[in-house]
């Protein structure tokens, strides 16, 4: 609607008015059309990478970890990490493998990778352990979690004398068909049954005729954990002996005829060192040694505990002794000292016959004897000892090492 006024200097001006009103709308409404956000152009997100924490168990020998890197979603360029170790607790070249400046990468299409650590496990109580791994630089990748603290789990067991007990093995039923429990020891409770055993003292004649050079004392043996009997060797002067163990034998007290005997332990391993299971005839005071007889479980040297050996001796005197004897190695359940094994020998009227882990590698019968009396046909008791030096192991050395343990999870004799 317009309106017309007398005075054309006046009308010209409204008009002018209404150009500037109108100039002043359009500009706002220009203005505004421009302030509108437009829509942004697509931006490429980095994938977010994290490094994640691990616990393992640190096992008794070399092993390697994998410690995971991760991506939020799968990588669209190649990933290049950069990464370094950082001793804590655990110290590189002693409990691992110290690493600086090491590269792993993520190919395109994947989302994850692994760093490997190679681990130095051992055989002995120690506290857990941690180190850390370190990402300090990532191509193609956001960081958002760099560190990952590894822990290296203690897996052995320990007394104040360095005890370790192995984690695992072979073990054994509690029956078979055709033979009942005659007696067994499972060494629960906190001290040797003394019912059952007798501590033999002392070095014997001629280091017990094989010139060892331990004094037995009935203080070396223990109940651990009310379930493990343990013989420890020490180097320690006592009786005139630099060494000490223990001997500890059945009879007059558990004696037997024939029968499966089973016996799962663990050996010692250090040179100069030699831990027994093993039987003699119990007329053994009014014979003498070899005509008893002598039937040996097992007898392993501690400078190779991957092989063992079962024996036999007999024969009317020391001169004209006589001896059968096999040995066999440990299988990938891992050697005598690693790892519990079951000694077993199946004894019956003329034969014998030695396994470990069910598996047999030894045998001898009446026509083994050479032409002598074959006395194994008699009753039998049990001995348990770890000898130090003499004439079969040799003596320790600058190698050796002690505190050295067998030890003995159960016997049992089951008969017919």
């Amino acid at each position: 609607m317009c309106v017309f006024f007398k005075n054309n200097n006046e009308m010209i001006k409204i008009n002018f008015r209404k150009i500037k009103v109108l100039s002043l709308f359009l500009m706002l409404i220009c203005i505004g059309f421009a302030c509108e956000k437009m829509p942004d152009a697509p931006k490429f997100v980095l994938p977010k990478l994290s490094i994640e924490d691990l616990s393992i168990q640190e096992g008794d020998g070399n092993s390697v970890l994998q410690v995971r890197v991760i991506l939020d979603k799968a990588a669209t360029n190649n990933v290049v990490i950069r990464y370094s170790t950082k001793d804590l607790t655990a110290i590189g070249g002693i409990d691992f493998t110290g690493l600086i400046n090491e590269t792993v990468a993520i190919a395109p299409g994947a989302s994850e990778t692994t760093i490997p650590i190679a681990i130095k496990g051992n055989e002995y109580f120690e506290s857990d352990k941690r180190f850390e791994v370190v990402i300090f630089s990532a191509l193609n990748a956001d960081v958002i979690r760099n560190t990952a603290k590894v822990t290296l789990k203690n897996d052995d067991e320990s007394t104040p004398g360095g005890l370790r007990i192995p984690s695992a093995g072979y073990s054994s039923p509690e029956a078979y068909p055709g033979y009942q429990l005659a007696w067994a020891d499972e060494f629960k409770g906190t001290a040797v049954n003394l019912s059952d055993w007798t501590f033999e003292i002392g070095n014997g004649q001629n280091g017990w005729g094989n010139n060892e050079l331990q004094y037995y004392r009935a203080e070396n043996t223990f109940i651990h954990n009310n379930e493990y009997l343990v013989i420890e060797a020490r180097n320690e002067i006592f009786g005139g002996q630099q060494y000490t163990s223990s001997r500890m034998i059945t009879k007059g007290k558990k004696e037997f005829k024939y029968g499966r005997i089973d016996i799962r332990a663990a050996s010692p391993k250090t040179q100069g060192i030699w831990p027994a299971l093993w039987m003699l005839g119990e007329n053994f005071q009014q014979v003498g040694w070899p005509a008893c007889g002598e039937i040996d479980i097992l007898e392993i040297l501690g400078h190779e505990t991957n092989k063992a050996h079962g024996t036999v001796h007999w024969g009317p005197n020391s001169n004209q002794r006589q001896q059968k004897t096999a040995s066999t190695f440990s299988g990938p359940e891992g050697d005598f000292h690693e790892r519990f094994h079951v000694y077993t020998i199946i004894w019956e009227e003329n034969k014998i016959e030695w396994f470990i882990n069910d598996v047999k590698f030894h045998s001898v019968t009446t026509a083994d004897m050479n032409g002598f009396d074959y006395p194994f046909n008699d009753e039998f008791f049990f001995i348990f000892n770890i000898a130090v030096g003499g004439l079969w192991p040799g003596n320790p050395d600058a190698s050796t090492k002690f505190p050295q343990h067998l030890i003995v999870d159960y016997i049992r004799v089951f008969q017919k």
